[in-house]
């Protein structure tokens, strides 16, 4: 099965990081939150990767290009115009890089990718979100949707509460209580493993995923929702 990670928006939330690379680029110790995003499905036996380009695309492309370079100790002779690299750590992976458009809603990059996925079914995520989540149980989870005629399945999450909350006895302040659970709704938490028939929901580049495409699909009874807690 393949992982379509969608790797071109423009991260105006924190743009102090993307305005010089894309968001799934910035770090988290050593190396960015896609490698980080990759490793969790390569620990589940995913391997295959489509990642959907748009805005500094070619940042992505730079990284895996020189891939070796990143991950192992090199020694430059410049004397001699010689590079070597010792102790090569490669990874199991092949990875297939789109460029889906600069200004493409989350739907049409999606759409953008079709003609690399032969598949029935394919998982996608988002390249900014990681979580402990268990991809296998996820897919177990899908098929069963699967024989129920769903042929859509998003990982639903309930996040903490904003803010801390003050536990009140009458008007005296007994306590603090910080990051309270949430007022119990569950959100898109992407992770989604889709079929092929959601390219019947997508009109085009401007089609949004979350706003155009998952409710219709919800509305013809075709969405899952796997829980993780």
């Amino acid at each position: 099965m393949k992982l379509v990670i969608l790797a071109g928006g423009m991260g105006t939330r924190i743009s102090e990081e993307s305005h010089l690379i894309p968001k799934p680029m910035i770090q988290i110790g050593s190396a960015p939150i896609l490698w980080h995003i990759m490793k969790i499905y390569t620990q589940h036996g995913i391997t295959d990767f489509v990642i959907c380009l748009g805005y500094k695309g070619n940042v992505i492309k730079n990284y895996f290009a020189n891939y070796f370079l990143y991950a192992s100790d090199v020694t430059f002779d410049l004397a001699r115009n010689s590079m070597t690299v010792h102790e090569q750590h490669a990874e199991p992976w092949r990875v297939t890089l789109v460029e889906t458009g600069e200004k493409s809603m989350t739907g049409g990059r999606i759409a953008r990718c079709r003609k690399y996925l032969e598949e029935d079914d394919f998982c996608m995520t988002y390249g900014d979100g990681v979580a402990d989540i268990d991809i296998q149980a996820l897919l177990r989870f899908h098929q069963e949707a699967r024989a129920r005629g769903q042929f859509a399945t998003v990982t639903a999450v309930q996040p903490p509460g904003r803010y801390g909350s003050l536990d009140l006895a009458d008007e005296r302040v007994a306590g603090f209580l910080e990051k309270p659970i949430g007022d119990g709704g569950w959100i898109n938490g992407g992770f989604f493993v889709l079929g092929r028939e959601v390219f019947d929901y997508i009109e085009g580049d401007a089609t949004s995923w979350e706003d155009f495409s998952m409710p219709r699909i919800a509305q013809a009874g075709g969405m899952a929702a796997y829980r993780h807690q």
